[in-house]
């Protein structure tokens, strides 16, 4: 029997080694380099001077710097309200259809995937310019009398942030939604309740964890998708993530950049606890 169980536990170790082996090397290893790096100095020519300082962390409490968190978590947060404004409606309706119509909504969903999402933003552009799409539309129903300065401003790049994250809440809420129980939402209007009361009685409480994993999935990628921002943005947006970005490529301070990753990092972990805490759900601990 004991040679068994060493043969099992061995089995074990085997299976479970290709992903211990894969977390260390592309999960805990960059992080451990990423939090390293930051404390390090940036070369007079080229590379990374190997002395510890903290003025990374200093230069990053610059009133400029300070500014750029506070946009992006302003973006962060009002994109993922309206995600969760059009996502939640769309996944929890979804798992109530019949089987022929949940393919053909999944299709919808899954299409836009089979292409590059920098073309995907530039299609936006052909819509938000300047006798685009969308102003030959509005002029021929004659609501405005001229073209609109819509590209480059906070509303596209607003709209381009949920057009890119708005499937990951959708396919979140819609996995949770389609293993609710009908049954306890038939017995709760058969006890009298409201089809509104029995919604937040029950169903809501019950696919509230894929709607929290979708807020996972869409708060903390908008923290960082500068593309968007620079291609429906232009000059005018700067996030954090196009901070980073500037700093690896023209600057070429990867410490710096380093530790404006971290400093991300961490806020967003923070922001995911505190929210975890505020609903009071353990829902998120197997993504924590």
């Amino acid at each position: 029997m004991k040679l068994q169980g060493g043969k099992k536990d061995r089995s074990r170790w085997l299976l479970l080694a290709p992903m211990y082996v894969f977390t260390v090397l592309f999960v805990i290893g960059p992080i451990l380099y990423m939090f390293l790096l930051s404390f390090l100095q940036r070369a007079e020519v080229w590379g990374v001077d190997f002395s510890f300082t903290l003025d990374n962390y200093k230069r990053i409490l610059e009133p400029l710097y300070l500014k750029t968190f506070k946009e992006s978590f302003q973006l962060a947060f009002l994109s993922t309200a309206l995600v969760i404004l059009i996502g939640y409606p769309y996944g929890y309706f979804m798992a109530r259809m019949s089987a022929a119509w949940k393919k053909r909504m999944m299709l919808l969903i899954m299409v836009p995937f089979w292409t590059s999402a920098l073309i995907r933003l530039y299609g936006w552009i052909i819509v938000f310019r300047s006798n685009g799409t969308l102003d030959q539309v509005l002029m021929g129903l004659h609501i405005t009398g001229g073209p609109l300065k819509l590209l480059y401003t906070y509303p596209a790049v607003v709209v381009g942030m949920i057009y890119a994250l708005l499937p990951f809440m959708i396919l979140a809420v819609y996995s949770s939604a389609e293993k609710l129980d009908w049954s306890l939402v038939e017995a709760s209007r058969d006890l009298g309740a409201s089809s509104w009361k029995a919604f937040w009685t029950v169903s809501f409480p019950l696919t509230l964890p894929g709607l929290l994993s979708g807020v996972v999935l869409t708060f903390i990628p908008s923290m960082g998708l500068f593309f968007v921002a620079d291609l429906l943005g232009g000059n005018k947006i700067v996030l954090v993530g196009s901070v980073i970005q500037e700093q690896l490529t023209k600057g070429r301070n990867q410490p710096f950049a380093a530790a404006l990753s971290a400093v991300l990092m961490i806020l967003t972990t923070l922001m995911i606890r505190l929210y975890r805490s505020v609903t009071g759900t353990n829902k998120l601990e197997g993504l924590m």
